[in-house]
């Protein structure tokens, strides 16, 4: 397959991080400094910065900061008269004018819909950024021995080194045993690894082991501890420093909710039911559909205090929640309620933080006050498989065909477009994964040494990394139910260079600010390396990756190795080995 060798020049660059933005959180009527690097090979002669105010275009001209030995930085201000402020630079070269939006440079016209945007709607938690998640489906991770009472009927039990019998009857009733007492009793793993975010799937009672069909959201389901076990864990998470959110749908629940029961007094209310009809979550008859036109059930669920998205972070200690296919939330038909599911869910949470699935391009969702952030499935996790599989499976997110194929700059340009249409903020605090509960495991299709190459892209890219548990220490599944194979505590089982491997490369990215806030500038693409930097003030990191060896690039700088590898020295060779990923810090 023919692939393209290069992205994006470099000879223009801006985005919304702290090294070209001033105040990356700002207020309603502040001004804002923005700053612009060009090559003085491009010999720009003049910037302007284009704003729109309140829909009215304005220009500002851009004044000359500083020139380094190849470059040129510019400032000017935005204004933020609106809460949310696009703006573009327009560039006059000797050669003739060129726009830069966050899609690149072009000497044509393009649409707004790719102008940098500063937000003054209130930002995501602080702690936030420095997030690294740790997704736990608690029937899987670990069992603490104690008691949890009769079964309900519909569990059937396994021994924890069971095969998952996906794709037969029943497995999705195969219970495991693993409860939120066992999570407690496991946080030094956690721990060890680095992760500071625990990310649970759902809680709540249920019919199935995934618990996306709840029955109630009163409690906590006893099978997993109660709701004394939750707060057990909270706390103890809270005492080690960690964060835990919470998982829940609100989409649908199961047909054995009690709000869904025949003869419940809010049944027609909450739900599309048409006599013996009902709306349902993607045809599956036991996940039937909310209405969210009802304000009781906005009330009970989302909307205000008393809500259960409210209670949770109230009574049992949650610091935020990811909302399950929040894409289809409020839309059925003609009802278009999406926005307002997010806003209402969005000001119910206050500080505490708040993800949403989303399976496509979810630009439309992250803009005004909405989701703070959402699972990068698109951006991130569908372009590194395409890059890294080995086995060209069918399992691509219902995708008909095999997974395809694409070259490192493939990879680069479709992450880049994905961010190009929301704001840098969300785009910094999209939930980054390889692979989740809904997946196959990202080992299965890669490989080893691929799957080594993901985790440095995991962990070096701008996002909120997650790691699905087991990912650290080898396990696989070749289906997302065969991928919720339950944790192997026997170490001996450990594959244990990839638990090193992803120990240190989460204890890089939480010790560098770069590569938690930092800019992303791709400096290089073909089509089995990827070179990119990561900036924030006072300290910049170059990273290369590379599926395949190749023919050495040279390097742009001088920088000291934090992987082990050798130095660089400007205008010498960089490694060329492969597969392989480097990370170097640069000098000032």
């Amino acid at each position: 397959m023919r692939h393209r060798r290069t992205l994006c020049n470099t000879r223009a660059h801006h985005d919304g991080s702290p090294l070209y933005v001033g105040d990356p959180s700002p207020s309603l009527g502040d001004r804002v400094q923005v700053f612009l690097r060009t090559s003085l090979d491009l010999d720009v002669r003049q910037v302007h910065v284009r704003t729109t105010p309140d829909g009215e275009p304005r220009f500002a001209e851009a004044t000359a900061d500083r020139v380094t030995g190849s470059e040129t930085w510019w400032r000017a201000a935005v204004e933020m008269v609106n809460p949310e402020c696009g703006y573009r630079f327009l560039l006059r070269t000797a050669s003739g004018p060129l726009w830069l939006t966050a899609a690149g440079l072009s000497p044509l016209d393009v649409p707004d819909t790719t102008d940098f945007l500063l937000t003054a709607y209130p930002p995501p938690p602080a702690w936030a950024a420095d997030s690294v998640i740790y997704q736990i489906f608690p029937d899987r991770f670990a069992r603490s021995g104690r008691d949890h009472g009769p079964d309900p009927a519909w569990v059937r039990r396994a021994d924890w080194d069971d095969p998952i019998p996906w794709g037969r009857d029943g497995a999705l009733q195969q219970i495991y045993g693993g409860d939120l007492w066992g999570v407690a009793d496991r946080l030094d793993h956690i721990a060890d690894l680095g992760a500071n975010l625990l990310y649970l799937t759902p809680f709540f009672p249920a019919r199935s082991n995934h618990r996306y069909d709840a029955t109630t959201f009163d409690r906590v389901d006893p099978l997993l501890g109660g709701d004394e076990a939750l707060r057990a864990l909270t706390a103890a998470a809270h005492a080690r420093g960690m964060r835990v959110i919470g998982d829940i749908t609100l989409n649908h629940s199961g047909d054995g909710h009690e709000w869904f029961a025949e003869g419940s007094a809010v049944r027609e209310d909450f739900y599309y039911v048409d006599g013996p009809d009902y709306a349902t979550f993607a045809g599956v008859r036991t996940l039937p559909k909310f209405d969210h036109r009802s304000a009781e059930l906005r009330r009970r669920l989302y909307d205000g205090p008393g809500s259960v998205i409210a209670r949770y972070l109230d009574e049992f200690g949650l610091d935020g929640w990811r909302v399950d296919v929040a894409q289809s939330a409020g839309r059925h038909g003609g009802v278009e309620l999406n926005d307002q599911v997010a806003r209402l869910t969005r000001a119910t949470v206050g500080d505490a933080l708040l993800l949403a699935e989303h399976q496509f391009d979810a630009s439309g969702a992250l803009r005004g006050t909405g989701w703070h952030g959402t699972m990068s499935y698109a951006g991130f996790a569908r372009p590194v498989w395409s890059w890294l599989a080995r086995e060209r499976s069918t399992e691509f997110w219902g995708v008909p065909g095999p997974i395809p194929q694409y070259g490192g700059a493939d990879v680069a340009e479709v992450m880049r477009r994905y961010a190009a249409l929301v704001p840098w903020r969300a785009h910094t605090h999209n939930l980054t994964l390889l692979d989740s509960h809904d997946t196959a495991r990202f080992r299965s299709i890669a490989g080893r040494e691929h799957q080594h190459l993901g985790a440095a892209l995991l962990l070096t890219l701008p996002g909120l990394p997650m790691i699905f548990a087991g990912d650290e220490v080898g396990v696989e599944g070749v289906h997302l139910e065969d991928g919720r194979r339950p944790f192997p505590w026997d170490t001996a089982r450990w594959d244990q260079g990839t638990y090193r491997l992803y120990r240190d490369l989460v204890a890089l990215r939480r010790s560098h600010e770069a590569l938690r806030t930092g800019g992303l500038r791709w400096l290089h693409a073909d089509a089995d390396t990827l070179v990119y930097e990561r900036a924030a003030p006072g300290q910049t990191l170059l990273v290369q990756v590379s599926r395949a060896a190749h023919e050495p690039l040279r390097a742009p700088a001088a920088g000291a190795s934090l992987t082990g590898g050798p130095d660089l020295r400007p205008g010498s060779p960089m490694p060329a080995d492969g597969p392989a990923f480097h990370v170097w810090e640069l000098e000032a």
